[in-house]
């Protein structure tokens, strides 16, 4: 009985003893890619056709390569003999093949919604920053705590009737200025985090109060003025 034979009669009708492992070990990296994913989105103009996948035959392969050492029983998924190979003449027999195709199409899911929730939160931030400017002429921000009432500014101070108070004398800080300051907090935590930033005013060292960002999912935290 050649090793073909053998795999054939160790698995048939069985589900293999891999699977478990290597299913955890693909959800895991692809869960772990996702900055790797988003930059490959990214790169490809934010298009991708929800029957191909961007980085989860990468994952697929990177994973079963690092499966041979705990079963060398294992073939190469994509070697000139691996299971790619022999799907014809032998995953029809030990279901190897109906594992892998359960697995792709689990991450596949899993892709998609990654894609999705980052869709979800970039259309948030465009809609959040345009929020920010009701309009050019009069240059109105609408405060980033209560989303309610436009921002009033003086030489000194900028508020808001919700209590958001900040001391800006001498720090010569417009409403376009403070416009690009938020952008670029949003954006840098969009970078690395889907979730939705919130705002809050923080008392400095020097006793005066600072305006941050902050996200709990992320641990991000930093201050916009």
């Amino acid at each position: 009985m050649d090793a073909l034979d053998r795999r054939r009669a160790l698995y048939k009708g069985t589900t293999p003893p891999w699977k478990e492992t290597y299913r955890k070990r693909c959800v895991d990296r692809l869960k772990n890619s996702r900055s790797r994913l988003l930059d490959r989105y990214r790169q490809m103009g934010g298009e991708q056709p929800r029957s191909s996948s961007i980085i989860v035959q990468e994952v697929m392969e990177e994973e079963w390569s690092a499966l041979q050492p705990d079963d060398q029983r294992l073939p190469s998924l994509w070697g000139p003999h691996g299971v790619a190979q022999q799907m014809f003449s032998v995953m029809k027999e030990c279901d190897e093949l109906a594992v892998l195709e359960e697995i792709h199409r689990e991450l596949m899911s899993q892709e998609m919604s990654i894609i999705d929730e980052y869709e979800r939160n970039l259309q948030f931030e465009q809609q959040y920053i345009s929020s920010l400017v009701e309009g050019m002429d009069e240059m109105h921000i609408v405060c980033p705590i209560c989303h309610m009432n436009n921002l009033s500014f003086s030489s000194s101070f900028i508020s808001c009737p919700c209590g958001l108070y900040i001391n800006s004398k001498k720090r010569n800080i417009s409403p376009d200025v403070l416009q690009r300051l938020l952008e670029a907090r949003v954006s840098e935590h969009m970078e690395d985090c889907l979730h939705s930033p919130v705002f809050s005013v923080t008392p400095n060292t020097d006793s005066h109060a600072s305006l941050m960002i902050s996200c709990q999912a992320c641990d991000y935290l930093s201050v916009v003025l």
